[in-house]
Formats: C-alpha cells, structure tokens, sequence
C-alpha cells in the first residue's frame, strides 16, 4: 500500500492524474486521466455556450468495481463505471438547463466514442454566468507539468523488448511509444515470474486521436501477446496504458 501511495503522489505532481480503466475488466488497458481530459477538453471547445473549467474523472461507485484480467499498473483505478464531475461557466444568451444538458452529452459522448470509458453519469457544477461580451475569453485549465516529455523511441531496446516496441509502434493508430510512468519510465516493462509461470508485459504508448483509444489499446494487446510470447512456453498477460492522445 506504501508503494501505491507514494506512486499516486508522483503521478499527481506530474499532473497525470489517475490511471482511468478503458473497457471492461476483460480488456487490460488504462488511459491517464490527463489524456483523457484532454479529449473531453477539446469536445467541449465545440460548444459556443459553455466554458468548461476543472474537470475530474473517476469512479462512479468503487463497491462496484471488477478485477482485471491482467495485474493493473500501479495505483490503477480497478474497472468499473466512471464518474465525470466538471465545472463550468455558461453564457447567459440561453437557459442554463440547457447549456448544462449540452454539455453533459458531448462529454458522455466524447467519453464512449473517442476513448471507451465506461461512464455513467455527469455531474456538472456552474461557478459563472458570463454576458455575450465575454464571449472570446477562454477557461482552459493550465498545462500539466512535463506535458511532451515522453519518449519517442521506436524499438530501440534489443531482445524482446525491442521485438514487443516494434510490434506496439505497427499497430494503427500508435502514434508513438510514450513512457512517463515509473522511474525510470520505459516503454516497455517485461516481468517474468515463476510461482506461478507466466510472462506479464505493460506498455505505454499514444494514440491517435483519429483513433478510439479502446479499440487501439485491445490490438497493441493482441500484437504484444504474440510477439512476447515468440521466446516463452509461459502464458503471456499485457496491459496497455494510453498516456497521451494526439492530433495531426
């Protein structure tokens, strides 16, 4: 519990924030909560009448919470419905029933659609009612310490590091390997155990945005499985973590 806590705290300085399950427990991957408010951030630029503020994601009820198929990162939040809790401003030229219900579809939306976050409800707080004239002003939270700092390595560590780097990098819709967790963070981290026998791999990578992150981390599973498996008889388990998702 020591080791989780102090991984949390590292994570929370960084400004990663938690590590969101993508899926359900069968699918063995997470997203940073920074990535992921990030692609809820920019859905919600679409709307004219509202200006989103601070935004936290996390589980709607841990009671019902399920294990993972896989051994979870470090401080992972276990899978389970998530909750979205926003605050904003809104502009005063419409009812505000209206901007919050708005606002509360595009980020369910942006939530399933553009990442697989299984989320369940939206609570939305208003701290401002703005007049027209302020229409041009913005409410974007600042930029989390280290943002692009990860690695963009393809591949470059030999044996089967190299060969499961190569085989997450082919994959479409990777857009980069992307390490920032741990110390020292790496791409790829392969951990061979003998009670019981198995080979469990976690990668980090970034997606493109162009891409559903869920559906982009369950093939980097598929391709990391065969290609860690290439020199083991022992069963194979991958996690995935999205750490970023990137725009052209």
């Amino acid at each position: 519990m020591a080791t989780e806590g102090w991984a949390d705290a590292v994570r929370q300085q960084l400004g990663l924030g938690r590590l969101l399950p993508l899926g359900s427990p069968a699918d063995g991957a997470w997203i940073t909560e920074r990535a992921a408010s990030e692609v809820l951030r920019r859905a919600a630029t679409r709307l004219d009448d509202v200006r989103l503020g601070r935004l936290r994601i996390g589980l709607a009820d841990p009671a019902k919470a399920a294990t993972p198929a896989v051994p979870r990162p470090a401080s992972a939040l276990p899978p389970g419905p998530l909750r979205i809790d926003a605050e904003f401003a809104a502009w005063t030229r419409l009812p505000l029933p209206e901007s919050a219900e708005r606002l509360r579809e595009m980020l369910l939306g942006a939530a399933e659609h553009s990442l697989g976050l299984e989320t369940t409800a939206v609570d939305l707080r208003v701290t401002d009612l703005l007049e027209v004239s302020h229409a041009a002003e913005g409410m974007r939270e600042p930029e989390a310490a280290g943002e692009g700092a990860a690695d963009r390595s393809r591949g470059a560590e030999p044996g089967p590091y190299g060969h499961v780097a190569d085989a997450v990098t082919a994959v479409p819709g990777v857009t980069r390997l992307a390490p920032v967790l741990g110390r020292p963070a790496r791409p790829v981290r392969i951990q061979d155990e003998d009670a019981p026998e198995r080979r469990h791999v976690e990668v980090q990578l970034a997606v493109a945005a162009s891409h559903r992150a869920l559906e982009v981390a369950r093939a980097v599973r598929a391709a990391v499985t065969a290609a860690a498996a290439a020199d083991t008889a022992a069963p194979v388990t991958v996690a995935v973590v999205v750490t970023a998702v990137e725009q052209p």
